[in-house]
């Protein structure tokens, strides 16, 4: 009996491997046993990065939240805390976005926030 090798496995194996570290430097692309480690390696970064995407980008939106608040004599805290209190329920990408491309609808959110502080301070007095 004919002794098997398992050749095509392997080629297949060995191309799909070689085909996900196209565009890496040196003998990344090439060479199997560096090309496996290196993309053992950005697969691990690659999942950790999705979670750290998420993170840098409610960062971003409360940044541009904050500056938005700012200009109509708020913070972050005391606007998100009046939404709250008005009933408001945007989430952080929804209103940079409207912070960033619609000032005047901004500025009518902020108004409503700040008249909800307004009625909460009155109650506690």
């Amino acid at each position: 009996m004919a002794r098997v090798k398992g050749g095509p496995r392997a080629h297949a194996r060995h191309t799909k491997v070689i085909k996900l570290a196209k565009g890496y430097y040196g003998r990344r692309k090439s060479c199997f046993r560096t090309a496996v480690q290196a993309v053992e390696k950005a697969g691990q970064y690659a999942y950790r990065d999705r979670r750290v995407k998420k993170r840098e980008f409610r960062a971003l939106w409360i940044q541009r939240i904050n500056a938005g608040a700012r200009i109509h004599g708020l913070t972050y805290s005391t606007l998100m805390h009046g939404l709250k209190l008005a009933g408001i329920e945007l989430d952080r990408k929804v209103l940079s976005d409207i912070a960033i491309r619609d000032e005047a609808g901004f500025a009518a959110i902020a108004k409503q926030a700040q008249a909800a502080l307004g009625k909460a301070e009155k109650k506690a007095a």
